[in-house]
């Protein structure tokens, strides 16, 4: 009885929501999406890390659902920033490119991650589930397609390892220009604007070791 009057309780609350999403049709989106669910007390959205930040001091969200690649930042990273503002704020992050490891989430604070590619209601109940408690780590075969191809990744291996171009080109038997577009491909996916920080994203989404 006891178990099921506490379940009854997490079924009735009211949650706060914070979407982070720099893109402006998924902002408002989302935004709208969860703030004419029953279950949600007040929905607020922010497109910067800093705006993030502003609102989870004065709001204090039960749930933040965070874009994995914001313009500029990295939403691993923010999820941190986050937690440390209002570590009762759990975070969903989301990404409509690529996936992460459930490793490399909880590694940034995260409860759950999930797809761009999923149903409204499907995204709207992971973000209720992570504001009740629970964690949201879909298995590998509902995961979209790894962010990069497989010669990306081996392009991206050895630029961490310090290789030059002209050495990928050597140790992967392909032409300069060849390597030039992989590593243009694999900074765009990451959104990032050089070797370093293309490196440490990859680090922080579970990439590279």
């Amino acid at each position: 009885m006891i178990e099921s009057a506490q379940a009854g309780k997490l079924d009735e609350r009211k949650l706060r929501v914070l979407v982070v999403d720099d893109h402006d049709v998924v902002h408002w989106g989302f935004r709208v999406l969860l703030g004419e669910q029953p279950w949600v007390e007040r929905c607020v959205a922010a497109r910067t890390g800093a705006e993030a930040l502003s609102l989870t001091r004065t709001f204090e969200p039960h749930v933040a659902l965070v874009d994995l690649f914001l313009a500029g930042e990295s939403g691993a990273e923010l999820c941190e920033a986050i937690r440390r503002e209002s570590p009762s704020t759990r975070i969903l992050l989301i990404s409509g490119a690529g996936r992460m490891s459930p490793a490399a989430a909880r590694a940034a604070g995260a409860s759950g991650f999930v797809s761009k590619d999923w149903e409204a209601h499907d995204v709207a109940a992971a973000v209720r589930m992570v504001g009740l408690g629970m964690t949201m780590f879909p298995p590998k075969s509902d995961q979209p397609a790894p962010l990069l191809t497989e010669r990306e990744r081996e392009v991206l291996d050895l630029i961490a390892a310090g290789s030059t171009n002209r050495e990928i080109a050597e140790r992967l038997f392909l032409s300069p220009h060849t390597v030039k577009e992989h590593t243009s491909a694999l900074y765009r996916k990451l959104r990032a604007r050089n070797r370093a920080e293309a490196v440490q994203r990859a680090q922080r989404i579970g990439l590279l070791g």
